[in-house]
Parts: C-alpha cells; structure tokens; sequence
C-alpha cells in the first residue's frame, strides 16, 4: 500500500513541480511585472527605503496587529529554512552552476508576485473574534473574488493543514536533529547507542518551545521571529560573506560558471547535466521553494501588520524575496561554488554539500556553528509555519479548534525527531506545490485590484506614511 502511495505522490510531485507550475508561476509574475511597470525594478530604491531603511524606527503596533517589521519576520521564519541550505545544494548538484542563474530569474519575477499576494492579504483582511488581524490566500479569495470562488478557498486552507505538519514542523525538526546528531559525532560527544535518547530528548524540548511560543498568540510570535530571524540571517550572511572573501580569486570563474552554464550546462558539467531545461527547472523549482513566492504562504503573516495601506506592507513581500533568495540563497550557492569542493553533478546532494563547502574552507569547527545556524533556520520555519496552520483551520472550523490544534502541532515535533520522514517529506512537499494552484489563480483574477492599490498610493505615497506614522 505505501509503495503505491509513494508511486501517486512521485508522479503527482513531478507534474507539480515540473513544466506547468513553473509556467503558471513566471506567468503570473510576468504579468504582474508587466502591469505594474516593473514596480519591484523601479521602485527598488524606494522598497528599502521604507522596508529595510526602517527596522530601526521606534513604533509599536495596535492591538491584534504586528508592525511591518514584526510581520515581516514572521514570514520570513516561515520562509527562510532549511531550503536555503539543502535546496540551493541539492539544485547545485542536479542542474550545475548555472541553476542559480534561473532561480535568481524566478526570483526577480517572484518578487512582484509576493508583492501582490500581501498586498491583497492586508486589503481583504479581517478581524477575528479576539480582535487579531487575520488574512492571506483564503480571505483575499472569499472577499476578493465572492461565493462562487469559496471553494478555492477551502481548498487552500485544507492543503494548507495537510503541509503544515510535513513541511513546517516534522522535517524541520529532523533537520535540527541530524545537525546536533552531526557537530556532536565530529567531536565525539557521544556515540550511536545515545542517539535514539538525546534525539527524543531534542524533540521534546522543541515540543515544548513551540507549545509556549505559539500559545501565546500573535503578538508572542512576532516578538520571537524579531528577534531570531535577524540574528540567524546577519549570522550565516557573515560566515558566506567571509567565506567568499577568503576564496575571493574564485568568484569570477564561479560567475562565469553561473552564466554559462545556465544557457550550456554541458560545457560546466563535463556533460552529466546536459540538458538545458534541466538547469533551468531545477533553479526555477528551487527558487520558488525558498521563497514561496507563488504559494501565498507569507502573506498570512503579513496580513497581521499595522499598516495605513496594502501597498506599505506589499513592499515588504518584494524585500522578504530578494533578502531570502537573491542574498542567502546566493550566499549558500558562493559557498559551495567557492569553496572548490568536489561535486557529483547529477546526484541529489543536501545541506552536506553546502557543510563541506564551510568545512573546507574554515575546517571541522564550523560544523559547530553551521549546526547553530541550522537550527535556529529550521525552529524559525516551525513557527512560522504553525501560525499558518493555525490560520488555516481557524477560517474552516473558526477560533475554538486553534488551541487543539496548536498542542496537536507541537507534538508532531517529537515524532520528527525520532523517526525516518521520507514518504512524509515527500507528501508535505507535493501538498505544498499544490497550493500554488488556488493562490495563483486568486492572484490573476485580482490583479486588477492590485494595479488599482498601486495607482492609488502612489498618487501620494508620503501621505501613506504619514498617516502610518501617527
């Protein structure tokens, strides 16, 4: 029975994550691009203006409602992962060098299509019971686009739920594991036979962490993702920057290699990766994985923020992007290249690809670091993917069912602790790509109305902000 499951999912998986939703997905964000003139290209300067020129402003939200800022790193959490270290390698490794040009180009156009979704995440947003703010895919389709669309909302929602426990919690919690399991073997801390112990011990503190973190509501979140995703993001950006730094005489042929082999992927690869479109597939794929840009996911987060207009905080969607893709994950992807570790392109590689280029060049010490790093990136997704969950189940079965499901959720991280998640990550992951079909669609009927909150603000922006500021 589990090899037939298996044998639907992987077929169902390769057509998800293959020609079609890559289509659809550049497709939406070409559009967007075009309708809105470019604005993640022309207006960049004025993004990190008002997004990451303003971290350091003084403001504290409403009641039920984050500042941009907290909102920003909530989704974030849920954002950057393990994806930035596993999938950037594993994309590496299947489709060469030049996979890091094309998921830089899914990127660029996954830029607007993040800025449309939180836009219209805060536009048809609304209140809950206890007063938080809530919104994201299922809201904007119910008040966006009226009954007749309502199905595409449940449909989100229940995906949603499914995803959650795979993707956001159980193998996160794997991944923080094999990385303590990982640093503690290399000094001989302890041997196989502590394993199955300290790994239920980890699970059960992590367990017990979320319960707290996530129980405590909005407001609880949002103060802890402030605090973490900052430090775990300046941290690695460090360790790649000096990487990059101390192999510096390599960055250009690794950049020549980048280009290159995104158009000729033969010539780097010495022929294993011949295929063009395997190159291309394989960053695009990646790239979107990262960055959700396409799944809607971080607009949920995003609809929390207090904010004067849906434009102020769709801003932050097209930094949450570059930040996550065109810097971390670039980063990720100079370190391997840089590094001059041997690669075995057209096999799957993960997070040790990305450790060995560390290791490499620092030694085995760095494992240390790379293991704080990997846990604070994987315990952030779990939070962050919670509050989506709990989201989730609220708009389908309303605010009673949150706290069960919030215990039931942090219980799921011991059972990722301690057992084997292949066919489960696989699921997770086909439940994830198959979001992308209800958002995308929302998104294209109501671009219209993005292209209209556009216009809108920008007849006089600083009046918005203003009226923010007050």
């Amino acid at each position: 029975m589990l090899h037939i499951i298996e044998d639907v999912n992987n077929s169902v998986n390769a057509f998800i994550w293959g020609v079609p939703s890559m289509v659809c997905i550049i497709g939406v964000g070409l559009l967007l691009t075009i309708r809105t003139k470019g604005l993640q290209f022309r207006k960049f300067g004025y993004v990190l203006k008002h997004t990451f020129g303003t971290i350091f402003d003084k403001k504290e939200a409403e009641e039920g409602a984050l500042t941009p800022f907290q909102s920003v790193c909530t989704a974030l959490a849920g954002t950057v992962g393990t994806g930035n270290i596993a999938g950037v390698a594993g994309a590496i490794a299947l489709g060469g060098p030049g996979a890091v040009f094309w998921m830089w180009c899914s990127a660029l156009l996954g830029m607007c299509t993040k800025f449309a979704e939180v836009t219209l995440a805060v536009h048809f947003r609304e209140r809950n019971d206890k007063g938080d703010w809530v919104g994201g895919p299922m809201y904007y389709i119910k008040n966006g686009l009226g009954k007749k669309w309502q199905f595409l909302a449940v449909l989100y929602s229940i995906l949603g739920i499914l995803t959650v426990f795979g993707t956001g919690n159980a193998t996160q919690v794997n991944t923080i594991v094999a990385s303590i399991d990982s640093a503690l073997f290399n000094f001989n801390v302890f041997n196989e036979d502590n394993v199955g112990n300290v790994n239920l011990g980890i699970g059960i503190l992590i367990a017990v962490l979320v319960l707290l973190i996530l129980l405590g509501g909005i407001k609880r979140i949002g103060n802890v993702t402030s605090k973490l995703v900052p430090f775990m993001a300046v941290f690695y950006i460090a360790m790649g920057l000096i990487l990059v730094a101390v192999n510096y005489e390599r960055v250009p042929e690794v950049f020549k290699s980048i280009f290159e082999g995104a158009f000729n992927p033969r010539s780097v690869t010495g022929g294993v990766v011949g295929s063009l479109f395997i190159s291309m597939r394989r960053g695009v794929s990646r790239g979107i994985f990262s960055n959700e840009a396409g799944l809607g996911t971080g607009s949920i987060a995003h609809a929390s923020s207090d904010v004067a207009h849906p434009i102020q905080q769709g801003m932050w969607g097209i930094f949450e992007v570059f930040a996550d893709t065109i810097v971390i994950c670039t980063l990720t992807a100079l370190a391997i290249l840089c590094s001059g570790i041997n690669i075995n392109y057209g096999k799957a590689a993960g997070a040790e690809l990305t450790i060995s280029g560390f290791t490499t060049t620092f030694g085995g010490w760095i494992s240390i670091l790379l293991a704080v790093a990997l846990c604070c990136f994987a315990f952030s997704t779990i939070l962050g993917w919670g509050l989506y969950g709990s989201r989730c189940i609220e708009y389908l079965f309303g605010p009673k069912v949150v706290k069960p499901f919030i215990i039931v959720y942090a219980l799921v991280a011991i059972i990722g602790a301690t057992m084997d998640l292949g066919l489960l990550w696989s699921l997770a992951d086909t439940f994830n790509g198959l979001m992308i079909i209800p958002n995308l669609i929302a998104v294209f009927l109501l671009s219209g109305t993005v292209i209209h909150l556009v216009k809108d603000y920008f007849r006089n922006p600083e009046s918005q902000r203003l009226e923010m500021d007050k």
